[in-house]
């Protein structure tokens, strides 16, 4: 048994690989076939990816099954032996599903079972995401697509598993606080060798070829004054639902510049004046907002709004390299970015919140040490919950020594909450990776 059952769930992979080829889909057969590796490495969230994909193949199977008996037994044509075989097939690749939730393969499978569904939602969330966008997009969004057609699926592959890998790892607060930085940097160092890439003449490292400055904080400004283009305010605005402010921690690849910049000032950060957290950045967003709608209304021309654009965004450099090195803070994103103020406001609409526990905390200040958003003065730590401007980044979570520092959402338990989250900002993280391009 110990040979034969993972041979049925080999073979289950491999008949659906098949399947794939046969339709002419190489690159889907590619990533069925190789899903099934991942069982070498004995982790049991690879077990229960694999297992999903065999019971929803169990499904596939017996939907055609179905359709062409039903076909055939129109046109008059022997459709019994056809059905006996797919119906075989459905009942195999059941069986080797089924079989890798029971016990006896959770013992096959031991590994990082703590971290299980976690990497598990994470690969199938971020494998979900993809797909969608690469059905319902008009263009090759995935680079794999673009440079050898239908490869996309083997990115996928790869992204989902990359999401998987991180939840994993963010799981462990420590972990998280010191990975988020570095894969933050990494997401901005994609994104802009792609920019510089399609700017030297390989034009299919950028989304549409049709350029506009990158710059997130611009994001509501820039449609204003063009009229249209909302893909970037949807976009921002979808992931902020999902994870509330952690746009601003996770996901902006000019945020990673801020955070740098602030890791080379001061430790312990200075504190930032609330009047600033606020005030500067809704003066920035009404500055912005309304100086593109006014350009737009007195047909200003597109070179002045790019210019007033490049020097807006020249302005927040020199308060990252400025502010922001001096202060140990990220001043840029808590004083002077709008879409900072709108993902904090946004935020309030998604069940995340950060939240110390009175019960546990000493008030050490540690967290307000390890909190470069201004969001822990001590008469927010006295409250019990930071301000406005936190972002969930977890810095303060992977910082406090006594454990007070918690994710929380209505109805469920602190770890469960904090694991959902995680789960959220991972797959989100890969997906961005994937197709966040000009």
């Amino acid at each position: 048994m110990a040979i034969l059952m993972p041979t049925i769930v080999a073979l289950g992979h491999l008949l659906l690989a098949a399947h794939a080829l046969r339709r002419g889909d190489w690159p889907l057969c590619a990533a069925l076939a190789l899903l099934p590796l991942a069982l070498f490495s004995r982790r049991t969230s690879a077990r229960l990816v694999c297992a999903a994909v065999l019971i929803i193949g169990a499904g596939w199977w017996a939907g055609a099954g179905m359709e062409l008996a039903r076909l055939r037994n129109a046109f008059g044509e022997p459709w019994l032996r056809m059905a006996l075989i797919l119906g075989a097939v459905c009942l195999l690749s059941l069986w080797g599903g089924l079989w890798l939730l029971c016990a006896r393969a959770r013992q096959m499978f031991p590994r990082g079972a703590e971290a299980a569904w976690p990497e598990a939602a994470a690969f199938a969330l971020t494998g979900g995401m993809l797909a969608l966008a690469r059905s319902k997009a008009s263009m090759p969004v995935l680079l794999a697509d673009r440079f050898l057609p239908g490869s996309g699926w083997l990115e996928m592959l790869a992204l989902a598993a990359y999401a998987a890998w991180l939840a994993g790892r963010f799981l462990d607060p420590r972990a998280h606080r010191r990975l988020r930085p570095r894969v933050w940097a990494l997401f901005s160092a994609v994104f802009f060798t792609q920019l510089i890439l399609g700017l030297a003449g390989f034009s299919d490292m950028l989304m549409t070829g049709r350029l506009h400055l990158p710059v997130p904080a611009l994001i509501i400004a820039g449609p204003l004054y063009r009229g249209g283009g909302l893909f970037m305010p949807i976009l921002f605005a979808s992931a902020a639902l999902l994870v509330g402010p952690a746009w601003c921690s996770h996901l902006c690849y000019i945020g990673a510049w801020d955070d740098m910049a602030s890791r080379r000032g001061p430790n312990p950060p200075r504190p930032l004046s609330k009047r600033w957290i606020i005030g500067g950045r809704a003066s920035t967003l009404v500055i912005a907002c309304g100086g593109a709608l006014a350009m737009r209304l007195l047909g200003a021309p597109v070179e002045l709004a790019v210019t007033l654009a490049a020097i807006f965004g020249l302005v927040g450099i020199g308060v990252m390299l400025f502010l922001s090195r001096r202060l140990g803070v990220m001043a840029h994103c808590a004083t002077f970015c709008p879409m900072g103020l709108v993902g904090n406001i946004l935020g309030r609409l998604t069940p995340w919140r950060m939240r110390i526990g009175q019960d546990l905390c000493t008030r050490c200040g540690v967290c307000a040490r390890a909190c470069r958003y201004g969001a822990l003065t001590p008469p927010e730590i006295e409250a019990g919950r930071p301000g406005l401007s936190c972002t969930l980044c977890g810095d303060c979570v992977g910082a406090c020594p006594h454990a007070a520092m918690r994710y929380h959402a209505r109805g469920l338990a602190p770890d469960t909450a904090r694991a959902a989250f995680i789960v959220l900002a991972a797959a989100l993280h890969a997906v961005f990776l994937g197709v966040a391009r000009m």
